[in-house]
């Protein structure tokens, strides 16, 4: 159902525009919707267009790898040419099964609506099993059009995995923990990525100039890496034309001096092509070789950020670029490296610059600085798009988030991260000083980002895709066949650098998981404490509760019952609004909620009780416009559910509002919502309805507001003077009732849980972004109302 309203419309227009659209049937809105949201039909010239722009985004992690591969892989120079062949066989087909195979074609078709990342993957869990660890969803929330689930035949193995995963607790929580693990291995690769991308490509400078001291190096990496983050605010928009030109001209280079050098120096590596040399490889080096696995493994550093930056650019885009432009760009320039190795062993360290023809050196560097620059630009977009995805699910502490484009909502800039990004990535380059330790570091994070994303591919494939066990098991083992060997090879270099990633990301994984643990106990505790609205109605006089003029907005994460923060409230100070409503602002495991079906409204109590409810529902992709205009958007949708309320019989609010032994029916409330043009629609939502009579609050309480009053008693009111009472009450003033919960470890609990709890997370707490900020509330119109609670 479609309504347009305007706020210079009468209130007899606008009940005679709701009641021409109740007519219309339901179906030609929902279609509308659905068409709107789901994956657009794209043509072949656009499709190229987005395949070229995606270069500048997706892919210059992975396209810098050649500055640094062969180094790190034999650090101590080449005896035997065979084993740069070897290595060179290994590059090829690691790029083959992980980056081609896995995520190109398989990987990147898991995305949620463009979104990507280890989160992403969860939230298409969370939408088809009950895993999410808050369980704060509506049965009404996967009416959706973005909130997509299926449904099984009770004995499909699809089935039996939804209630395994559903059975205990701990199934869910350990499933948190993978997903926090590669979240935050993906946060340490925005650190080591700008780091080791850019002290190699400034390392070119000492080939040319051979006496300067490394000094020097690291100071002009570190000054890049500070103009780097300095830049962050502008966001990816401004320079993004940009972008897509330099990774172009970057793999187009490097590919043309690949096969330069294959021809001028020695063709045979060729042979590297067949996989028997990759035997060969580890049969003749053994222990040594396995070790350098470390090093082969930088040739598919990237490959998650590729599917983290997917973001804006449809699958099939990302392909093309993959497999026209950027696969046999890497591959002639690896190729090329082992050429010139080969007939110059000598100059490992420094081949991707010892091979460029003089002719063409200085542009050569200066284009590689810049796609090492884009390449350190697209890791740390990938961060703050995952720490935003942390933030929606209550997984991180709240920061300031700022949108960069209004164009592209996943453009954004998280001031407090991307500074502690640039210190860590400062230290990480000055500590170390050198590619070797760095890429060990770099190994690391990447192996183990890749194996967390193939055990999540496992229930993906199961639960949402329904694919056969065989291809399940055949895709599961083609990836272990090639990261567990990795991951092996990285254990031996723990004490070489690969520390870095883990320290940091222990750190990480401490900060979200102690908070996400205080989040769901607070959501428990509001749970248990909640109060029933027959307690709230029986308040009278005799405890001196009066209405006072104004509209109060008391903020709670309950999507229903009365929160104990509001009994709290009326019970130390016996006043209340003459207009209530509880705010619920929560977010669902989906990429976006569409503006048309963010806003739900109803009534709790009798009408003249003047009590609604709101609930605001964001996915983790919105643009957040409550910052600006969110106290206006409540009392818009208040008000227009009080014009579509006559249209219904009585109010609704089972959860809140009722008695024993009566009957209850069903009816119909109302989702209030605002299109993208300024226009209201509104759609059925299947509620629970429970009769009551007026009695139970007496007729001369102050609850009763200021209801008409008929000859039976019975308290009436029309929906003009609903309307004109909510705006005096608008015009009185509002007060934002926000509750400051306090979490405290109980006097019996352990020392671990005594220091997380009362140190870690009440720190936390204090350093993190107030409700207040997030909705733009001026401190006039704040009340914060204080409690504790002992866990």
């Amino acid at each position: 159902m479609a309504s347009e309203m305007t706020n210079e419309e009468t209130n007899k227009g606008n009940m005679w525009d709701l009641d021409q659209n109740l007519d219309q049937p339901m179906d030609e809105e929902a279609g509308r919707l659905k068409n709107m949201y789901r994956e657009k039909k794209f043509s072949s010239v656009l499709v190229l267009r987005l395949a070229f722009q995606s270069l500048g985004v997706v892919f210059g992690d992975l396209g810098t790898s050649p500055l640094y591969v062969f180094y790190n892989t034999f650090p101590k120079g080449v005896e035997d040419p065979e084993d740069v062949i070897g290595a060179l066989s290994l590059i090829i087909y690691s790029l083959t099964l992980i980056p081609l195979l896995k995520y190109v074609f398989v990987v990147l078709r898991a995305n949620d609506n463009g979104q990507g990342g280890t989160f992403a993957l969860y939230s298409l869990l969370c939408r088809h099993a009950n895993i999410n660890t808050i369980p704060n969803q509506h049965r009404t929330d996967e009416e959706l059009t973005t909130y997509s689930r299926k449904t099984y035949d009770e004995n499909s193995l699809a089935a039996k995995i939804k209630r395994w995963l559903e059975t205990h607790s701990y199934k869910k929580n350990a499933l948190l923990i993978l997903v926090l693990i590669g979240t935050c291995m993906a946060i340490g690769d925005g650190i080591l990525t700008p780091a080791i991308s850019v002290l190699s490509a400034s390392g070119g400078i000492k080939v040319d100039h051979p006496n300067m001291s490394n000094d020097v190096v690291i100071l002009v990496a570190v000054v890049i890496l500070v103009g780097l983050f300095s830049m962050q605010h502008y966001g990816t928009d401004k320079v993004g034309w940009l972008f897509a030109p330099i990774v172009l001209l970057w793999f187009l280079l490097i590919g043309a001096i690949g096969a330069l050098n294959i021809w001028k120096y020695d063709s045979s590596v060729l042979k590297a092509y067949n996989p028997i040399y990759t035997y060969r490889y580890f049969r003749r080096g053994k222990l040594h070789n396995w070790t350098s696995l470390g090093g082969i493994l930088l040739s598919i550093t990237g490959t998650e950020a590729l599917f983290a930056d997917l973001c804006h650019f449809p699958v099939l885009a990302v392909q093309i670029a993959f497999t026209l432009i950027v696969f046999p760009c890497l591959l002639l320039a690896y190729t090329g490296q082992a050429a010139y190795i080969v007939s110059n062993k000598g100059h490992v360290f420094d081949a991707f610059y010892r091979s460029i023809p003089d002719s063409i050196y200085w542009p050569a560097f200066i284009i590689a600085t810049a796609a090492a620059i884009v390449a350190s630009q697209a890791t740390i977009s990938a961060t703050f798009s995952i720490i935003k995805q942390a933030l929606a699910l209550g997984c991180f502490p709240r920061v300031k988030v700022v949108h960069t484009s209004k164009k592209f909502l996943g453009q954004i800039y998280i001031p407090d991260i991307n500074w502690v990004l640039m210190v860590l990535c400062i230290a990480v380059t000055a500590g170390f000083k050198n590619q070797s330790q760095i890429g060990n570091a770099y190994g690391t994070a990447v192996v183990i980002v890749m194996l967390v994303t193939t055990f999540l591919m496992v229930p993906i494939m199961l639960l949402v895709w329904r694919s056969h066990w065989i291809l399940i098991v055949i895709f599961t083992g083609l990836s272990l066949l090639v990261e567990l060997p990795y991951f092996s090879a990285v254990l031996f270099k723990i004490d070489q650098g690969g520390w870095v990633p883990l320290v940091i990301a222990a750190v990480f994984l401490l900060i979200m998981y102690i908070w996400h643990y205080g989040t769901v106990k607070r959501y428990e505790f509001e749970m248990h404490s909640k109060v029933s609205m027959a307690w709230i109605l029986g308040l009278g006089p005799s405890l001196g509760l009066v209405r006072v003029p104004g509209i109060g907005f008391v903020y709670t994460e309950l999507a229903s019952g009365v929160p104990r923060i509001f009994s709290h409230f009326i019970t130390n100070l016996p006043a209340i609004h003459s207009v209530v409503v509880f705010v619920c602002v929560k977010y669902l495991p989906v990429y976006t909620v569409p503006v048309e079906e963010r806003f739900l409204v109803k009534r709790i109590g009798p009408k003249n009780f003047h009590m609604f409810r709101c609930i605001a529902r964001y996915g983790y992709k919105d643009l957040h416009k409550k910052d600006d205009d969110f106290e206006k958007m409540l009392f818009d949708s208040l008000s227009l559910f009080v014009r579509l309320e006559s249209m219904m019989e009585g109010y609704s609010d089972s959860d809140e509002y009722s008695l024993c032994g009566q009957r209850t029916e069903k009816y119909s409330d109302f989702l209030l919502t605002e299109n993208g043009n300024g226009n209201r629609v509104s759609s059925n939502v299947e509620l629970t309805y429970s009769p009551s009579n007026d009695s139970i609050v007496p007729a001369q309480s102050p609850l009763h507001g200021n209801g008409l009053v008929s000859s039976s008693g019975q308290t009436i009111q029309t929906v003009g003077d609903e309307l004109d009472f909510l705006n005096r009450c608008k015009d009185a003033g509002v007060v934002h009732i926000l509750g400051n919960t306090i979490v405290r470890a109980r006097r019996d609990s352990g020392i671990i849980k005594r220091i997380a709890v009362d140190y870690i997370y009440a720190f936390l707490r204090r350093i993190c972004r107030e409700n207040s900020v997030i909705f733009n509330i001026p401190h006039e119109s704040l009340l914060n109302v204080g409690q504790i609670f002992y866990v």
